[in-house]
């Protein structure tokens, strides 16, 4: 198992237990307590959790693991959820991506069908690029990482909000971001969530993050929440909007049949993937 790995699972660990013992976790990752203790120092200088005496707790209440840790969980679920949400994306519309994992990999499957020869998929999708050859698609991010991504895409019209970035997730917040959502108008936007509650909708860990999303969804005509069966039921500390603002979640097949039949009570469209 390399470092990356290790740390990886560590942080794992530590956002599902909110504590880490030296000695169960070198027996839970098979190696040396001397090779767990070198792992937490390290981390603990990068500020991604707190050294105590025979282990390390986690940062605050409610733990949340930065971007780069979180890539690698449920890995090829999110894969199929993105290309089954990036279907729902005519050509031609303006789209809106928060930040997250699972919205990074939307991205890269909508660069990947506006690149393709011939594009012209998605629902109710005219065909082709725009007139003159321009881009396919207008896409507005408030994550970095997403718009490194398509700014070299020229197929893709980027619109990347102002404001504070957010070094555990890449996203730009802040007054600013909210300056350059309210001057704009989306056909559709694809929302990354850290929970799905039954009775108080959509969540996310941070407020601020929060309060973008919740005006992503405002600007736009449809919402599509797009998450991992994982995040059925779970709470998070920010409301980003109640499930009467959802018009679509793309999920997993492993999400219950309990909960699919909550969200379509709510009139909300489910697909699984």
């Amino acid at each position: 198992m390399s470092k990356h790995e290790r740390w990886s699972a560590l942080l794992e660990l530590l956002a599902a237990e909110g504590r880490l013992d030296v000695e169960e976790a070198a027996t839970t990752l098979e190696v040396s307590a001397a090779t767990i203790r070198r792992d937490l120092d390290e981390l603990a200088e990068q500020q991604m959790l707190v050294r105590t005496r025979g282990g390390a707790i986690a940062h605050g209440v409610s733990y949340e693991l930065p971007l780069r840790y979180k890539s690698s969980r449920h890995a090829s679920e999110k894969q199929r959820i993105a290309a089954a949400a990036a279907d729902l994306v005519a050509d031609g519309d303006v789209v809106g991506l928060n930040g997250g994992t699972t919205t990074t990999e939307v991205a890269r499957a909508l660069a990947l069908r506006a690149s393709a020869p011939g594009s012209g998929g998605g629902a109710g999708a005219g065909g082709g690029p725009g007139p003159g050859g321009g881009p396919v698609l207008t896409v507005v991010t408030n994550a970095l990482n997403i718009a490194g991504e398509l700014t070299v895409r020229p197929q893709i019209k980027l619109v990347v909000t102002g404001g504070v970035a957010r070094p555990q997730t890449y996203e730009l917040v802040g007054p600013l971001t909210m300056g350059v959502l309210n001057e704009v108008v989306l056909d559709v936007v694809i929302l990354g969530v850290d929970g799905l509650d039954p009775q108080l909708g959509v969540m996310a860990h941070q407020e601020d993050e929060a309060s973008i999303s919740r005006l992503f969804a405002e600007r736009s005509h449809r919402v599509i929440v797009v998450t991992d069966s994982s995040k059925m039921g779970k709470r998070a500390f920010a409301r980003i909007c109640g499930l009467d603002r959802i018009d679509v979640v793309v999920t997993d097949s492993a999400i219950s049949a309990e909960a699919a039949g909550r969200l379509t009570d709510a009139g909300i469209k489910v697909i699984t993937v």
